[in-house]
């Protein structure tokens, strides 16, 4: 490809000074003399639109620079900019490309690409021929598309591209961990630091009533918010609902001039450029966001930022195969991330949703993905690279053992693995299409049935959220998306075409037609999750029993509820009761055609979770589903204990009879290790990982799982963790926190604020520094309470509820509870639970 003349090159002259400017001279130094760089530059600075182009000037520079982002939305919007300061159209010198839309031509030589179509181009091509620079942005998100992608980069690097320079920016200070990973010749690879744009902010921290729902606390945040401060508002909330909900109570109510916005990866993307631009003059914005607008994205004219402090994350559940949505606290590198968005192009003004002391309890950074996704597409990908052993690739944070082996076996089953580890035909046949691969593997055997159109369209249904609807019956949602006439729905469509034409590439069978539909659609679900194919065993339709063995539940309501059998395709919940999400009504003949080759007859020994025995008996079943019962038999103490144990397995550890004691350890130690890794892991996935170590001896001569002993349980736990391990946990993680009044109260480690004490506010008089635990990092969470148990005040922050709230609250509570004491200067005030007048015959006596 022909390098552009230095002269040309006119972005490289900015418009608008940035400070990552001040630095490039020192990467473009860095990226002559070594192939690899790490740059740290906080939000603001300008890495994202600034790098990329001046790269272009350099003599090594006669390819192709990808620049990985994160999200959709984020690379369409840095493409963008980027081609604006360039006086040019997004598809000339720079462009993007993502899975829903392209813009790129012969001369682009600048490419944003998501982190997913980057993987699936260096799988295709290992070389990355006509590339000469690739520039991970956002690493510090560490999602696992982005560290398998690096890793891939690093290993085509060092074995077939010395000359390819690949670049990590990252917005936090973990630029020296990239470094060591990306050493080269014995030396780490340089880091180069830049300032970051940022004007003052002020932060104000409102609390939060727990009992209020966060719509309703939100709503009234952005009200203040937009009374008290000027410029436009960006809000983050956790989710899609919790932003349409929000949105739903501002709707009629916001001052005049002000126009409201969502933001959100579901959006078409003409209402995601609106949320992006300025306000028209003398109109100010609000932006209702997710996490997407965390950071890559600057959206003009932001002042304000009114902040949940939760995030949506989803969290592969080991023990349900499922991957879940989870609501959790944000990290504190997010909410920092958060607030910085306020303080881009002029000083702004923070709302925090939380009071300031419990900023210190929330977790320093998101976990990486790779520790908690589902790995069977990475490992997959790792065949087809040629490792066996994802492990043997450079990593920051390696995948671990036990999610290996399930990816392991999860795709032997699927046979894109042979028992080798090597891919197989038909692994292969799935590696090439651009789906997870379950849902490839569906592709491929329902085109193969005549059904590929329809398997096509349930991929991209259950790819792209929102599209169809949210209904829980999957055909419905078909139907109706087919029948859209948006814009997004014409693009999701189109990308559900060019899915089936890549199977149909394959040689497949030709495609039914659309009147294939009804049977088509739950047979691609069943084919894609046959451990999902569920049967009825309520009368109301409420409870189900997989093939898996999971239980799931359905909404009695539905229309699903009637029927005898469904394919389900998304549950939500835990592994015991998970919910159904999506699914489609699958008649009995078909599922026994389609498993034929799975239905086994003959004696079986299996733990029933809905009476918690082992039964043993003939018949026919397909997985954990009976299709027709013979004979009861006598199963011997082996297989019994072998039952239990798959049990536990299969349905978690809360069958076991755990003592409060015991459960009460394992939360302190899931808190504990957050501030020391060291400490032994006492969480579900890793006591299940263990499983046959230790519970084998605990249900051996047993038949139920409630007869294992309770003592014998928590023993386990006891050696699990060690003399050292315990001591650690009683300082990191004490079980109770002993008042100044001599009272002892258990610490809620389970407490939504945090690791929480609930005691009388008396107990706590002539304490004037706030209690800690976490090795003195994560302030103690009172919630202080009256002489009748009542809740009168919760506090991160003592001293300051002495020197401030407490005037008003004593005064209230002295005609309420005259005959407790209610002093001035409660810091000073001896700690008591008497009245004053025990108190005073106490002294006397």
């Amino acid at each position: 490809m022909k390098r552009l003349p230095l002269g040309s090159v006119f972005w490289l002259k900015p418009r608008v000074s940035l400070p990552i400017h001040a630095v490039l001279p020192d990467l473009l130094a860095a990226l002559r003399g070594g192939s690899c760089a790490v740059l740290v530059a906080p939000p603001g600075a300008g890495k994202t639109t600034a790098v990329a182009p001046a790269l272009l000037a350099e003599p090594w520079c006669v390819g192709e620079i990808l620049l990985l982002s994160p999200r959709r939305l984020a690379a369409r919007a840095a493409a963008e900019r980027m081609a604006e300061l360039a006086g040019e159209r997004p598809g000339e010198t720079i462009g993007y490309a993502t899975r829903l839309d392209s813009k790129r031509s012969a001369r682009t030589r600048i490419t944003v690409v998501t982190e997913g179509i980057f993987r699936n181009r260096i799988q295709a091509d290992p070389e990355l021929a006509g590339v000469s620079a690739v520039l991970f942005d956002e690493v510090h998100e560490r999602s696992l598309d982005s560290d398998f992608g690096l890793a891939l980069a690093l290993d085509a690097q060092g074995a077939l591209r010395p000359d390819l320079r690949i670049l990590a920016m990252s917005a936090t200070l973990d630029g020296e961990r990239f470094a060591a990973l990306m050493a080269g010749a014995g030396q780490a690879a340089p880091v180069i630091e830049s300032a970051g744009r940022s004007h003052p902010i002020d932060l104000r921290h409102l609390g939060r009533a727990s009992e209020k729902r966060i719509e309703d606390e939100m709503a009234a945040a952005i009200r203040r918010a937009l009374a008290e401060a000027e410029g436009s508002l960006l809000a983050f909330l956790p989710g899609v609902a919790e932003i349409e909900r929000t949105a739903e109570r501002l709707e009629g109510t916001l001052p005049a001039g002000v126009d409201l916005h969502r933001l959100h990866g579901s959006l078409e993307p003409g209402a995601q450029r609106a949320a992006i631009a300025a306000a028209p003059p003398g109109r100010r914005k609000v932006v209702l966001a997710t996490s997407i607008a965390e950071t890559s994205l600057t959206l003009d004219g932001v002042q304000i930022v009114v902040d949940s402090g939760l995030a949506r994350r989803p969290r592969y559940d080991r023990a349900a195969g499922i991957t879940r949505l989870v609501t959790e606290r944000a990290s504190q590198a997010a909410v920092t991330q958060r607030a910085g968005r306020a303080g881009r192009q002029a000083p702004g003004t923070v709302y925090r949703l939380w009071e300031e002391a419990a900023t210190a309890a929330l977790p320093r950074f998101d976990p990486p993905e790779i520790l908690e996704a589902d790995l069977s597409a990475l490992l997959l990908d790792c065949a087809l690279w040629g490792v066996a052993d994802p492990r043997e690739l450079a990593w920051l944070d390696p995948p671990p053992p036990a999610a290996v082996d399930e990816a392991r076996r999860r795709l032997t089953s699927l046979g894109a693995l042979g028992t080798d580890g090597r891919p197989t035909p038909h692994g292969k046949a799935i590696a090439a299409l651009p789906l997870p691969p379950r849902l490839a593997h569906m592709l491929i055997e329902a085109e193969a049935r005549g059904h590929g159109r329809t398997a096509a369209e349930i991929a991209v249904l259950l790819s792209e959220r929102g599209l169809g609807g949210s209904d829980a019956d999957l055909e419905l949602r078909l139907r109706r998306w087919r029948s859209d006439r948006g814009k997004r729905a014409e693009a999701s469509r189109g990308l559900a075409r060019r899915w089936h034409q890549l199977v149909r590439g394959q040689g497949a069978a030709p495609s039914a037609s659309s009147t294939e539909f009804h049977e088509a659609t739950a047979l691609c679900v069943a084919l894609a999750y046959p451990d999902r194919v569920a049967k009825r065993r309520s009368a109301s339709g409420e409870d189900w029993i997989s093939v898996g063995g999971r239980g799931f539940r359905l909404d009695p309501h539905s229309p699903l509820a009637r029927e005898a059998w469904l394919a389900v395709a998304e549950v939500s919940g835990s592994a015991a009761g998970a919910r159904i999400l999506s699914a489609a009504a699958i008649a009995e003949e078909a599922v026994l055609g389609l498993f034929a080759d799975r239905i086994e007859t003959g004696a079986q020994v299996r733990f029933d979770p809905a009476t918690g025995n082992v039964l043993a008996r003939r018949g026919r079943r397909l997985g954990a589903i009976t299709l027709s019962q013979g004979q009861d038999m006598k199963a011997s103490p082996e297989e019994v204990a072998a039952a239990l144990v798959d049990g536990v397995r299969t349905h978690g550890l809360d069958l076991l009879p755990w003592s409060e004691g015991a459960k009460a350890l394992r939360k302190r130690a899931v808190f504990a290790r957050t501030h020391d890794p060291s400490l032994p892991d006492l969480s579900d996935e890793a006591l299940l990982a263990s499983l046959d170590q230790w519970l084998p001896l605990l249900v051996a001569g047993r038949r139920r799982l409630s007869e294992v002993d309770s003592s014998a349980l928590s023993g386990v736990l006891d050696a699990l963790l060690g003399w050292d391990g315990r001591k650690s946990l009683d300082r990191l993680a004490p079980h109770s926190f002993e008042t100044p009044a001599g009272s002892s109260h258990a610490i809620d480690y389970e407490a939504e604020a945090g690791p929480t004490v609930t005691a009388r506010v008396q107990a706590f008089f002539g304490l004037s520094t706030h209690p800690s635990i976490g090795g003195g990092r994560v302030p103690l969470v009172l919630s202080l309470t009256s002489p009748a148990a009542r809740p009168i005040q919760t506090t991160r922050d003592l001293p300051g509820f002495w020197a401030g709230s407490w005037a008003e609250v004593a005064k209230e509570m002295r005609g309420r509870y005259p005959r407790h004491p209610w002093p001035e200067d409660p810091a000073a005030a001896d700690p008591t639970l008497r009245t004053k007048k025990a108190t005073t015959r106490h002294r006397s006596g």
